[in-house]
């Protein structure tokens, strides 16, 4: 068994050299980097790790509203904070907002508990969602106007979400 093992394998190999003959003569030894060259990568990685931890503490997020009423208003904006920036057309003040909110160690995306009493009042067919991390925590929240509690929301998140008409 051991036999027919042996001059199977030696027979494959016979038949592999002889369909790439260039990969059997490639006898020479790999170059290995030089230890300098591998330290300078390492330190040049710990590097951007650092610089991608620092950009990770950011806020970002993705708004995105419609009907709300004012056509400049819909759409789908980027807001970044420390520092400010992205695309939404308010990021300084939605950016102060946020702020504020943080301070007031609530969750502003919070959605309205269930057990809530809300008044019986439509605001309109405006809805928003947020994405993105805030305060280094994932978030995901809708927004709409369906009820007195929602409008509210809706409003304590101005200017990060647009006015609504």
């Amino acid at each position: 068994m051991l036999r027919r093992l042996t001059l199977t394998a030696a027979a494959s190999l016979a038949v592999l050299s002889a369909a790439a003959p260039g990969a059997a003569a490639a006898t020479a030894p790999i170059p290995l980097p030089l230890l300098q060259d591998v330290l300078r990568s390492a330190e040049e990685k710990a590097a951007d790790s650092t610089a991608d931890e620092v950009a990770d503490t950011r806020d970002r997020l993705t708004v995105t509203t419609a009907e709300t009423g004012n056509r400049a208003a819909n759409g789908t904006y980027e807001l970044e904070c420390g520092p400010t920036g992205g695309t939404h057309p308010e990021a300084q003040s939605a950016c102060a907002r946020l702020e504020e909110l943080a301070k007031e160690n609530g969750d502003p995306f919070a959605p309205v508990p269930q057990d809530r009493m809300c008044t019986h009042q439509h605001g309109g067919p405006a809805t928003a969602r947020v994405t993105g991390t805030w305060n280094g925590r994932t978030v995901d929240a809708k927004f709409n106007q369906g009820n007195g509690c929602e409008i509210s929301r809706w409003r304590q998140m101005e200017p990060v979400l647009p006015s609504v008409r």
